[in-house]
Formats: C-alpha cells, sequence, structure tokens
C-alpha cells in the first residue's frame, strides 16, 4: 500500500474512533443531562473499545476504508447506513456488559455515528475540492463545466476529473434527457435537466465548457443537442467511444473537441463487409493518387479486407510515403508497395501492369480544384483525362478484374473545365467497359470533410488568422461526406459492379456554406459578423451556385445499400471516344484556353461554360434556393 494511501486510511480510522466515541458520550448526555452523561460515559470507559470495534469492524469489511470518497455517490452512503444498522445490531448484543446501554441508548447512537460518518466523509471532499479548486464558487483558472449524459460514459468522466489533481475542469450539474434521473446525484453531481434546460443552466451555473459524454446516440440527435449546446458560446468538448474509455485505449479525460462533421449528422455507414471482402481478399489491389485524401483512406479500408498486395501509387512522394508508414505500422504482415510514379506516363503504367499482375483498381489520381484548373485547363487535360485513359488502357490490356474511378458531383451539368475532365473521365469508363473483360464502373459523389484544398480546412485557417472567412455566394450549397464514409461506401459499390454503371452516392442533404462558415466560427469560440467578419466575393469562374448529382438522362436504380445508388451505363463508342480525346490534348498542348474549351464542348455536350446564359441560369438558382 502506497504510504499517502495508509495516512488517509489511518486519519478516516481516527476521525471514526472519535466519532463513535462522541455519539456515545452525545447519547449519555442527551438521555441522562449534561453531568450525569459525562460521568455515565466516563463509568464505560473501559468496555468503550469493544463498542468502537462493533461499529468499526462493519466499516472495515465493507471496504468503507478503501472507497474514493471524493467521487463517492448515493451507493456509498447507503453501504454506511447498512454498516451502522450491523453495528447496532452488535452493540444491541453487547449492551448487557452495562446497566446503562438500554435500547434507546443504542439505536440513538447508531443514528449519530451515521451522520458523523457520512458527515466526516463528505466534509473531506469539500475540503479536498476546495484546496484543489480555491474557491468552491469557482476562480479565473477553473473550467466550470457541465455534463451532458446521466450514463456510465458521464460517470466515467465525472470521476477522472476529480482523479486528475493537473485537471483545472470541475464538474457543476449534469444534464440527461431521461427524466427518471431529474434530481438525482452521479458522483455527487446533480442532474438539473435535459437538453432544453441547457442555455438556462449555463447562464444560471457560469458554464464556460459542455462536455458531451453520451456513448450510444445517433448522428442526428448528438447534431440536434450539440447546435443547442452552441448557442451558449461554451467552449464544447466530446468523448472517446466508451468502448475506447473501458479497453483502456483512451482516458476519459482525452476530449477531443467538436468538429464540424458532429454537426452534419451524417450517420455510420453499414456495409456488406463479405461483399466487399469477396473481391479484395487476396488480390493485388492499386490505389492511384493513394496519397490523397480519398486515396490514403481507401488504402485503410483495403488493408482491413487482407488483400494479397496494396500498391500506393502517386506522385507526390510526402503523402505516399506517410500513408505506406501508417499502414505498416498497423497491418506488419501487409504485403505493401509504394510506387512514385505520374498517371500521365503510360511508359511506366505499362511496366508497373506488366510486373505487378494487378486485379483492382482505384482511380483516385486527378486535380479536383476548380479555380486552378480553370486557369490550368491544360494541367486538367493531361492529368484528368490522359490519366485516366492511360490508366484505364492499362487495366484493359493487363486483364484487370475490376476497374472503379472515382468521380465528382462536379461532372453533372459541368461548368467549368475539372468538372468537364471528369466527365469525359466517366464517358471513358463507360466507353471501355463494352470493349473490356475488365468491369469498368464509377462512383460519383460531392465534397468530403477535411480533404485537400477543400473549403473546411481554408476556414478554419482564416479563423485562426482573425477573419476574414470568405465564401464566394451566400446562397452556395454543398453536398459533404466524411471521408471514411466515402471510402466505404466507394468500397461497397465495387462489390457491386457489373460493368459501365455509374454508381451515385446518397450524400443526404446539401449543406449552405454560409451556415457551415458560422458554424465552424462558433465552434472555434467566436461570434459570427461581431467577433470574426464572413465575407461575400463573388462567384469564381466556373463555379456552381449548387451541385447536382445526376444527369437528366440517367436513370436512377437502388442497390442493397440504401445509400449507393446506379445510373444507367451511356452508349458511347470508345474509339471514336479516343480520336476525339487525342485531338483535345493536341488542343491543350497548344495553350489555347479558349478553343481548349469549344473543343471540350463538342466532347462533353452537358457542360456550359458561364457566360451571358450562365448569369440567366445562376438567377434561376438564387430564386430556386429561396423558394
Amino acid at each position: 500500500m502506497k504510504k499517502g494511501r495508509f495516512i488517509k486510511i489511518c486519519i478516516l480510522l481516527f476521525i471514526d474512533i472519535l466519532s463513535i466515541n462522541f455519539a456515545y458520550l452525545g447519547s449519555f448526555t442527551v438521555r441522562h443531562g449534561i453531568i450525569d452523561g459525562f460521568e455515565i460515559y466516563k463509568d464505560n470507559l473501559k468496555i468503550m473499545p469493544l463498542f468502537t470495534l462493533a461499529y468499526v469492524i462493519p466499516l472495515y469489511v465493507f471496504k468503507m476504508y478503501k472507497s474514493v470518497w471524493r467521487i463517492a455517490g448515493i451507493d456509498e452512503g447507503i453501504k454506511v447506513l447498512f454498516c451502522s444498522l450491523i453495528g447496532t445490531v452488535l452493540a444491541s448484543i453487547l449492551s448487557g456488559l452495562s446497566i446503562h446501554l438500554d435500547l434507546p441508548i443504542i439505536l440513538m447512537t447508531g443514528f449519530i455515528i451515521f451522520v458523523l460518518a457520512v458527515g466526516a466523509r463528505m466534509s473531506l471532499r469539500v475540503i479536498r475540492r476546495i484546496l484543489v479548486y480555491g474557491d468552491i464558487k469557482g476562480n479565473d483558472r477553473t473550467e466550470r463545466v457541465m455534463i451532458i449524459g446521466a450514463g456510465l460514459c458521464g460517470s466515467i468522466v465525472i470521476e477522472e476529473m476529480f482523479k486528475n489533481k493537473e485537471s483545472n475542469m470541475k464538474p457543476i450539474c449534469i444534464i440527461d434527457d431521461n427524466p427518471t434521473k431529474f434530481g438525482k446525484f452521479i458522483k455527487g453531481i446533480k442532474v438539473e435537466g435535459n437538453r432544453f434546460d441547457i442555455e438556462r443552466i449555463v447562464k444560471k451555473e457560469r458554464i464556460n465548457t459542455i462536455i458531451m459524454a453520451i456513448a450510444s446516440i445517433n448522428a442526428e440527435e448528438k447534431r440536434k443537442i450539440l447546435e443547442r449546446c452552441q448557442e451558449t458560446k461554451a467552449k464544447l468538448r466530446i468523448v472517446p467511444g466508451i468502448s475506447e474509455i473501458l479497453e483502456d485505449k483512451v482516458q476519459a479525460t482525452q476530449m477531443r473537441e467538436v468538429d464540424i462533421k458532429d454537426l452534419l449528422g451524417r450517420e455510420e455507414v453499414k456495409l456488406d463487409k463479405e461483399g466487399i471482402k469477396g473481391y479484395i481478399k487476396n488480390k493485388t489491389v492499386l490505389v492511384t493518387g493513394g496519397g490523397g485524401s480519398i486515396g490514403s483512406e481507401l488504402c485503410r479500408q483495403i488493408a482491413k479486407h487482407s488483400p494479397k498486395k496494396l500498391i500506393i501509387l502517386d506522385i507526390y512522394e510526402n503523402n505516399a510515403y506517410d500513408i505506406q508508414n501508417e499502414l505498416k505500422r498497423k497491418y506488419s504482415d501487409l504485403d505493401l508497395r509504394t510506387i512514385i510514379a505520374s498517371v500521365r506516363d503510360k511508359d511506366r503504367l505499362n511496366k508497373i501492369f506488366a510486373e505487378e499482375n494487378i486485379n483492382v483498381v482505384f482511380h483516385t489520381a486527378a486535380h479536383k480544384h476548380v479555380p486552378l484548373m480553370e486557369n490550368n485547363s491544360e494541367e486538367a487535360i493531361k492529368n484528368n483525362v490522359m490519366g485516366t485513359l492511360n490508366v484505364a488502357e492499362c487495366a484493359n490490356e493487363y486483364n484487370v478484374e475490376r476497374f472503379v474511378l472515382i468521380s465528382t458531383d462536379k461532372a453533372v451539368n459541368p461548368t467549368n473545365i475539372m468538372g468537364a475532365t471528369k466527365r469525359l473521365c466517366e464517358m471513358i469508363i463507360q466507353g471501355i467497359d463494352k470493349k473490356s473483360k475488365t468491369e469498368f464502373v464509377a462512383v460519383r459523389f460531392g465534397n468530403v470533410l477535411g480533404s485537400n484544398g477543400s473549403v473546411i480546412p481554408l476556414f478554419k485557417k482564416q479563423i485562426s488568422e482573425g477573419g476574414p472567412v470568405t465564401l464566394t455566394h451566400k446562397e452556395i450549397t454543398r453536398y459533404f461526406m466524411l471521408i471514411p464514409e466515402a471510402a466505404q461506401l466507394v468500397l461497397q459499390a465495387g462489390a457491386y459492379a457489373e460493368g459501365g454503371e455509374i454508381f451515385v452516392l446518397d450524400m443526404g442533404k446539401s449543406v449552405k456554406i454560409y451556415d457551415l462558415a458560422k458554424k465552424l466560427i462558433r465552434l472555434s469560440g467566436y461570434e459570427p459578423e461581431e467577433e470574426i467578419k464572413i465575407e461575400i466575393t463573388g462567384l469564381r469562374p466556373g463555379e456552381k451556385l449548387y451541385e447536382e448529382l445526376l444527369m437528366d438522362e440517367e436513370g436512377l436504380k437502388s442497390t442493397k445499400n440504401k445509400k449507393i445508388f446506379i445510373g444507367e451505363p451511356s452508349d458511347i463508342d470508345f474509339e471514336d471516344l479516343k480520336r476525339e480525346i487525342f485531338i483535345l490534348r493536341d488542343v491543350a498542348l497548344n495553350k489555347d484556353k479558349e478553343a481548349l474549351k469549344e473543343k471540350m464542348k463538342e466532347i462533353v455536350t452537358t457542360y456550359i461554360e458561364p457566360g451571358e446564359e450562365g448569369k440567366e441560369i445562376l438567377e434561376d438558382e438564387v430564386a430556386a434556393t429561396k423558394i
């Protein structure tokens, strides 16, 4: 036993001995008066050790000297009551040793001992809290904390706060939607109301930090509660999953900040893992752009399904190196190869496919930044279009079983070069599928949260610099999906592939970017417009007010997964398309942007460059979003 612990037990034992003897003295004086009471107590001093042991022994047997009273709740109080009752019974048995120890004295003494034992322990807890936190009402360095969730997770959070002497967090109150818990105490902290009381209680108790401590809650309910918390301007934190805490992977106090993904209410993806494993297990899988946001997450997900070999191909060595090291740490038995190469280099690709005997390809390598590609359109052609053509032709030539293209909602009725190139990539896949034994498919979805170059990291950077947060239009909307969610659904869509399909992922409701900016500002502890300004800069060249996921001519069929739909294959002649693509490449090499756009419009007939007609469309779109 540690020395400090032993001293604490001795102090508590000493206090109990004093309390028991004081209880007998008090009972005698109440029954016989002060003077006679003292005399009777003195007369019974020789047998007092036995009556003292009658109460100490039950307290020891039921481990009341090992109980952590600084985090004790009602359970410990009940145990002390039980020990007091046992002590009273034992004292009754010993009462024959003195004519003064009649039943009223015994009962009165037992009650006083219970009150003093509980009172002493609670007093020690209050004294400790004052010493740890300073003034019990709080001070400038103390974070006054509201816990949301009166279950096991919330209880662990409170316990960890009291255990951690370095923590400046002080639990003040608990919020829970279960009305049967209202008014009850969890580890000594009161449940003061439900989610609808959050704002009122924050003001009343001067709360400056709110901790979300509910392990089993669906994403939509979590979003609703967090949005209420955001209105209070208090700092928000979320604890890890309860399974991680119980398995000692993390401590409950290792809380993370609330992220924007928590406020989007995206539900966990339910996968047919056997279907995915059916085309991944014991296969050689190539991921182009494997170091990027989606590519690296695909590698993580693929590694879980026991591939024979995983090949990461990327032009940018730093990202590829990072995901390689991560996977080596987690999957030491995985046959992993990292190749630095460009999808533009057909000869290098031919060599890789010839050597590696690849079974499955996930093609994520592409330029995706709309404004940059608008100003560097020839690079978009070379990387996106020619790169996809190169990888697809290698997959066909070397009898790859399955080829999955990662596409984008910007390919639907594109208004910019990037979107047009991605639509052309889809056309390549649908065209080559007709002549190939390989099953070529594309998966189309919107923005992923936190991906490189996306709006979320940009907003966070602008907020950290003090603003302003810039967006191009107050009514602009976008679809968002979590990176792991997107990668999982891509793998699932691959399992459904028969050849030529465009799989469309259910992105949920579109998100108004202006509202997203406000939420991010509040998450950072600022008030939108007051402390961080939001500046409207105007739509950029080729930028849509809202995105679409399906073109008019594409039918839509459901799959076994409610988040994946199938757009019908288009009738595309691959050889004709390929000739047009090479003409487009030659135009791109001449660096004539206008000629390039005109040629693109000939191939991708849904591509409309915003001009005078685009302005009218945008006005209609603004009106539509306001209806």
